[in-house]
């Protein structure tokens, strides 16, 4: 994919110019781990095609979902741990077959200070990251796992365009912290609501 084709720099030409000079364009397949924690951040992504899921993983192995990386997008955390040399405090998995761009963390820095387009999209980015965070914080205090898993199926549907999502009850339960059981009894029970059907591996959104 071009990287003329990402809307936050339409405007910014000299931008796109340099991301495209020092950028390294890479494939994943859905599934494929992108950034793991702990690892030290040499370059910064940006999503071009597809999506991602950033996930933040206890000392137990237990994820929970963090926020969703769309094209034209890039992930903040990277950003801040990259910047200040510091390791991923996130895990980064390919949500379908998406295509990157890194960009090397020096060249970054170097772009904040030549380019304020550049800055802004970053300030941008942590604003949308920081209310995301926001609303993740708000469902573990607040809402009900059932209100919350219902959220997750719609905002599946919504990043795919679809009413019909794949994954199974063990991704659902590691991706909102909870256990499988919870989950299947919990998706049981909107299904006889008559908000959702089941299928194998498969949810529909009615």
């Amino acid at each position: 994919m071009e990287l003329k084709e990402l809307a936050p720099f339409k405007s910014a030409p000299q931008v796109t110019e340099q991301l495209q000079k020092y950028g390294i364009n890479k494939s994943y397949a859905e599934g494929s781990v992108i950034i793991q924690e702990h690892n030290y951040i040499n370059s910064i992504p940006i999503v071009l095609s597809g999506s991602i899921r950033v996930m933040r993983v206890d000392d137990e192995g237990r994820e929970l979902l963090l926020y969703y990386i769309k094209a034209g997008e890039s992930c903040i955390m990277s950003f801040l741990s990259g910047l200040h040399q510091d390791t991923s405090k996130i895990k980064a998995i390919a949500e379908e077959d998406t295509e990157l761009l890194f960009v090397p963390i020096e060249k970054v820095s170097l772009l904040i200070k030549e380019f304020p387009e550049w800055l802004d999209y970053i300030f941008k980015l942590y604003h949308k990251r920081f209310e995301e965070l926001l609303e993740v914080v708000n469902a573990v205090a607040f809402k009900k796992l059932d209100q919350r898993l219902l959220d997750f199926i719609k905002n599946k549907s919504s990043l795919g365009n679809t009413k019909e999502i794949h994954i199974t009850h063990e991704q659902i339960a590691n991706e909102l912290g909870t256990a499988r059981v919870v989950v299947s009894r919990l998706l049981k029970q909107l299904e006889e609501e008559g908000i959702i059907q089941l299928g194998r591996n498969k949810i529909t959104l009615v």
